[in-house]
């Protein structure tokens, strides 16, 4: 047979052929492999060791010939003579070794059916990890499980014992397809090898791998974090994403997923090819600080050669080798001794003569002194003339020692000489030593530093190497510090400047604001511009993110060094690092430039002040996102108003007022009004500008909204309506202090305290009307003389109150008359307004100049109610805002009396003139919101509960309505049920039909279950009474007062009268024949019912009341309006489903019509998709994507 057409995973049963491949195989055998053959594989046990001799076989290949070893070794046995007979074990644990394991399956296969199962072999292939290992070496090299590359993970495709098939390899039926699928395997198993060898250095290459720029940063900058590796960050990665999702961050993991999209957070293998997965965050956090020992098993093991295996001459040339490697090393090592002692012996010759120069030195001023003093500058003048290094800034004690301090001299020399030669001797040691540094000159006044010398007579070479045994370092940068002491405030300076870049990265974050008066101190002093520009940019950039104190502890830092240096230094040096920071990322550091520029104001140049710190804030307030950095601008902005004297600038001013107060932010409006606005109306008043261009302009930008073509925009109203309600403390210090009395005044005598309640509370400081003047003391006075003024003397040549009473006044009054008096809000505002400019300007000033002009408008007749004859005032804004901003100002009792007069008079007057009763009805919700008010209101609607007149009675039942919420339930069940069941008890339809929605107000605020039976009967009647059957507007009323407060009263309320009574009335619709009244009610039920919808409705209600009501109500809407009939039709097939199916209906808990089963099913469809996230990218994204 061929060797080619061999198939080695087929082992033949024919004799020829095993025969054959015995011949071959003992061919092929050498004495190596024959005496290798006594070492076993992993596979065989010792007992088997001395059979498996005559099967061993260490190959480099699988086959001999292409005929495989281990089929000759099988096929030798059916030959071989008895008494060489191996075991079947011994022949299992032979295949296993030579990793012939399909030969070994065969046995094993074949072992089984005939009943006799080898425990090795059944170990072997029910263990998955034996075929888990690459074959990149000969089996016999390496041992099982391990090979080269370590473990690999487990290849899907192989088969263990427990699933392969054992009847496809028996020899029944036809094997050959059994045996191709065999061979596929095999080859994807060496496929598979491949790809995890190829994986595993690829893994190799990735973790070497560093990017070329940032090793070369890593290079230049050691003090630089080494860069992450590519496999490095993948794998923080992963066991980040791994801690989002096992800490149910799962939103936060679909982020972190997307933004790394190259990425497969499911299978480790992705990031680290064949290492190993390492423990999870909290385990390394918790150990992060624990040397965790390696838990290994060690073995000592050791080798040994055998000599007839080494080349003949090898212990000949091994140590002539050694020995010239080791000369080599000597020569090297002696060279550098020499030149050591070379060094060490010119050293010792200098530090000799400088000794015998000093001593003598020494001896010349202790035996001269007198020459000394006169002749030693002359001899020393060539050393003491050379200029010390480093600007003589430092004493060195790097080198110092016993001998370079000068002996004790006589208590007779002066201090001239002893400085002198202390002077000289630091030059001569400067000579000598390059490093040491010298004192400055102004220390050299000083008495220098002198030291017990011991009677020795040791050499001071000997010295010298007695004190190098003291381990001093000052070779580093640290030790060159350590080792000079500063001596001045200069050179102290010059070393805080070198040493803090190096000591603020290394403090921790929460702590680093125990530096800033360090960098200060240092910024202030150091000589070097470039220092002090790198330490003040440490300042600014201290901390990330720095907190309300850490950012307030820098501005106190920013404001001690504006007040040190003066304005030239703080624009050079402070203000360009607030300008480097106006576009930083972080709000914080922003928030730090805003507060910055106002904290700095003061200490600024004033052209500075004007030009480019107000630019930068209005660039800021402009452009920036964030809500706390405009405010913080706002407010620095108002400090600059506080200091700026350009008049040209006011209208920049006015323009960034208008741009704070229409900023979306509340926070950022608020500052505006608590800061800004009082600045910049203080400015104006030195400018002489508020009365005649600030308020000027506010009023006219308010009647240009008036006039708008497309409505009133009641935003910019509010905005410049409230910078006007601002602008009245400094109007009225304006007048205070331009008064013709302001000159008298003065502090001297008793002076009246003012009033708590004087004044409204300001909403700041500066707006208190003492802090504009100077001191209360100060208001107190002018208070006292401006009321005498008023009362007595009267206004003449007082302009800035004339211009008040004649121009401001007129003016605001006339744009109330044209504001709508719909407009909650705008009355609202107006009313504010008033109420604070009378309660400034004084109970005189608001009797003797406010009340008579809007008297004078607000005449009292029918001619000023007609509308059409554009006399309407009392129909007019001008009604609610005077009734509550005016006279509601102060509440002694004729002021009451006035206010309750005034209302009856309007209603009144409204009601016999058939005129709008809007002017009205805005009076009493205004006043109804404070119950303050509640029962002066209630005697003005009880004048009118017994007028005579039905028009009036009329209207002082629809009142009731507007201000029985938020009152007591005592007073509704005292006054204002008794004057409801009053008005019902008077023969006018028309009277009681208007008490309806009193009473359903009634029914959705009360809770006294007495009073509600009361409205109850009350209603009742109305329904159920035959003289109102065919009252038509007394029906609508009532449908339309269910609707309104049907959703909000008491459930047994809306169940046993509601219900029934609407479905009553539905029914008798139908019989309607005057088709105006019919329509009209069923527009009306419409809405009741669509009201209704969103209530809870029980099923018994559903079926009996509520179903058939909108069934009539569809057969009126049928005939009537068509479109309302599809809206009918829809709710009402809803309904029945919801009858239908109870069980959803008592899991929801309610019926809900008007909202369907959309939102409820939607959430739930949700929160169970997000319960089944897992860590795939791609199906998280999924989840948010829309059906198609």
């Amino acid at each position: 047979m061929a060797a080619g057409n061999v198939n080695p995973f087929n082992v033949s049963d024919s004799e020829e052929e095993a025969e054959h491949r015995q011949d071959g195989a003992d061919s092929e055998r050498s004495p190596s492999d024959e005496a290798q053959g006594h070492s076993l594989g992993p596979f065989s046990p010792p007992a088997y060791s001395e059979p498996a001799v005559l099967l061993s076989s260490t190959r480099t290949s699988p086959s001999v010939d292409g005929i495989p070893a281990s089929a000759a070794a099988v096929a030798g046995i059916g030959v071989g003579s008895a008494e060489t007979r191996v075991s079947l074990d011994a022949i299992a644990a032979q295949l296993l070794r030579d990793q012939y394991i399909l030969t070994a399956l065969e046995l094993h296969t074949e072992l089984l059916e005939a009943g006799r199962e080898l425990p090795r072999l059944r170990d072997y292939f029910s263990n998955p990890g034996n075929f888990e290992r690459q074959s990149g070496t000969p089996p016999a090299c390496k041992e099982q499980g391990v090979g080269p590359g370590g473990p690999l993970n487990r290849a899907g495709s192989i088969s263990t014992l427990d699933s392969l098939d054992f009847a496809r390899y028996s020899d029944d039926g036809n094997r050959e397809s059994d045996e191709r699928v065999a061979v596929l395997e095999f080859e994807l198993r060496k496929a598979k090898e491949t790809i995890q060898a190829l994986r595993a250095n690829l893994t190799q290459a990735a973790e070497c791998e560093i990017p070329s720029q940032e090793r070369k940063n890593y290079k230049s900058s050691p003090e630089i974090q080494e860069p992450i590796r590519p496999l490095e960050k993948r794998a923080l990665n992963f066991l980040v994403n791994e801690y989002l999702l096992k800490n149910e961050y799962k939103l936060t993991s679909i982020t972190f997923s997307d933004e790394n999209d190259d990425q497969d957070f499911e299978l480790w293998d992705d990031v680290g090819l064949n290492i190993p997965k390492p423990p999870d965050l909290l385990h390394v956090y918790r150990n992060c600080g624990n040397s965790l020992p390696l838990n290994m098993n060690t073995v000592d093991v050791a080798v040994s050669v055998d000599p007839s295996d080494l080349p003949g001459d090898y212990f000949s040339q091994e140590p002539v080798q050694q020995t010239e490697q080791q000369q080599e090393v000597v020569q090297e090592l002696e060279y550098q001794i020499s030149l050591l002692n070379t060094e060490k012996q010119s050293l010792a010759e200098q530090i000799k003569k400088l000794q015998s120069d000093i001593q003598a030195l020494q001896r010349n001023v202790s035996s001269e002194t007198t020459t000394v003093m006169k002749s030693t500058p002359s001899k020393q003048d060539p050393l003491c003339d050379k200029p010390p290094l480093d600007n003589g800034q430092y004493l060195d004690i790097r080198g110092v020692t016993e001998t370079d301090s000068p002996p004790d001299v006589n208590a007779t020399k002066t201090s001239t000489t002893t400085t002198t030669t202390t002077d000289c001797t630091e030059s001569i040691t400067t000579a000598t030593q390059p490093h040491s540094k010298l004192k400055s000159q102004s220390q050299r006044s000083k008495s220098a530093v002198l030291f017990d010398q011991p009677n020795r007579n040791l050499s001071p070479v000997f010295h010298q190497a007695l004190l190098s045994f003291c381990r001093m370092s000052a070779d580093s940068r640290l030790g060159s510090e350590v080792s000079r002491i500063a001596d001045s405030e200069q050179s102290v300076m010059l070393m805080l400047g070198r040493c803090l870049p190096h000591i603020v990265p290394n403090v921790l974050l929460a702590k680093r604001e125990e530096l800033i008066p360090l960098i200060l101190c240092t910024a202030c002093l150091h000589p070097e511009p470039k220092e002090r520009d790198q330490l003040l940019h440490i300042l600014f950039n201290l901390i990330k993110r720095p907190d309300d104190e850490q950012r307030q502890m820098i501005l106190t830092g920013c404001v001690a060094f504006a007040r040190h240096v003066g304005p030239t230094r703080v624009e050079a040096e402070l203000l360009p690092q607030c300008w480097e920071q106006i576009n930083h990322k972080y709000p914080e550091r922003r928030l730090l430039v805003a507060e910055a520029c106002g904290a700095l104001a003061p200490y600024l140049p004033k052209e500075i002040r004007s030009s480019l710190v107000l630019s930068m804030l209005q660039q800021m307030l402009a452009e920036d996102k964030a809500d706390m950095v405009r405010e913080a601008v706002v407010k620095s902005l108002g400090i600059i108003m506080g200091y700026i004297d350009d008049a040209d600038k006011y209208s920049q001013g006015f323009e960034l007022m208008l741009l704070s107060l229409g900023d979306p932010s509340e926070r950022v409006v608020s500052a505006t009004h608590q800061v800004f606005i009082p600045a910049f109306a203080a400015w104006c008043t030195e400018l002489g500008n508020l009365q005649s261009q600030l308020m000027p302009s506010l009023l006219t930008r308010i009647e240009k909204l008036l006039k708008g073509e497309y409505g009133l925009d009641e935003h910019k109203l509010h905005m410049y309506l409230s910078a006007l309600q601002s602008l009245i403390p400094a109007l009225f210090a304006v007048l205070l202090q331009n008064a013709p009395f302001t000159s008298r005044a003065n502090l001297q005598g008793d002076v009246p305290p003012i009033e708590v309640t004087r004044f409204p509370r300001p909403v700041s400081p500066l707006q208190d009307v003492a802090t504009i003047v100077g001191s209360r003391e100060q208001l107190a006075v002018l208070l006292q003389l401006y009321d005498h003024q008023l009362q007595h003397e009267g206004t003449t040549g007082w302009d800035s109150l004339l211009w008040v009473v004649n121009q401001f006044l007129p003016q605001i009054i006339e744009i109330v008359g044209r504001i709508n008096v719909t407009s909650s809000t705008c009355v609202h505002e107006f009313s504010r307004f008033f109420w604070r400019l009378c309660r400034t300007f004084g109970k005189i000033f608001t009797n003797t100049k406010v009340k008579p002009q809007f008297q004078e408008i607000l005449r009292l007749s029918e001619e000023n109610v007609d509308a059409t004859a554009g006399n309407g005032i009392l129909t007019k804004a001008t009604v609610p805002i005077y009734a509550t901003g005016v006279l509601t100002c102060y509440n002694q009792e004729e002021d009451r009396k006035l206010l309750v007069g005034f209302l009856e008079d309007v209603m009144t007057t409204l009601s016999l003139s058939h005129a709008p009763l809007d002017s009205l009805k805005a009076s009493f919700v205004e006043l109804g919101a404070n119950p303050a008010y509640h029962e002066l209101l209630l005697t003005v609607l009880w004048y009118g509960v017994v007028h005579t007149s039905a028009l009036v009675r009329c209207t002082a039942a629809r009142m009731f309505e507007l201000i029985l919420r938020g009152m007591s339930e005592a007073l509704i069940d005292k006054r204002v049920a008794p004057a409801l069941i009053t008005l019902c008890s008077g023969p006018e339809f028309s009277v009681r039909i208007s008490t309806i929605p009193a009473f359903g107000t009634i029914m959705e605020t009360v809770t006294q279950k007495e009073l509600l039976e009361r409205v109850k009967m009350q209603l009742a009647s109305f329904l159920e009474d035959p003289q109102y059957q065919d009252q038509h507007s007394l029906h609508m009323e009532i449908i339309k007062t269910f609707g309104r407060v049907g959703p909000n009263a008491e459930p047994r309320f809306r169940d046993e009268f509601v219900l029934p009574h609407l479905h009553k009335l539905a029914l008798c619709n139908n019989q309607q024949t005057v088709e105006s009244k019919r329509i009209d009610i069923a527009t009306q039920l419409f809405e009741a019912y669509s009201a209704l919808s969103c209530c809870f409705i029980s099923e018994e209600l559903m079926v009996n009341h509520f179903l058939p009501g909108l069934r009539c109500l569809r057969t009126d809407m049928e005939q009537l309006s068509p479109e309302h009939e599809v809206i009918l039709s829809s709710m009402i097939k809803e309904c029945e489903i919801k009858v239908e199916n109870k069980g959803i209906g008592e899991a929801q808990g309610s019926i809900s019509i008007a909202a369907s089963l959309v939102g409820e099913d939607a959430k739930t469809k949700f929160l169970s998709k997000m319960g089944q996230l897992t860590t795939s990218g791609a199906m998280l994204a999924n989840v948010f994507q829309r059906k198609k």
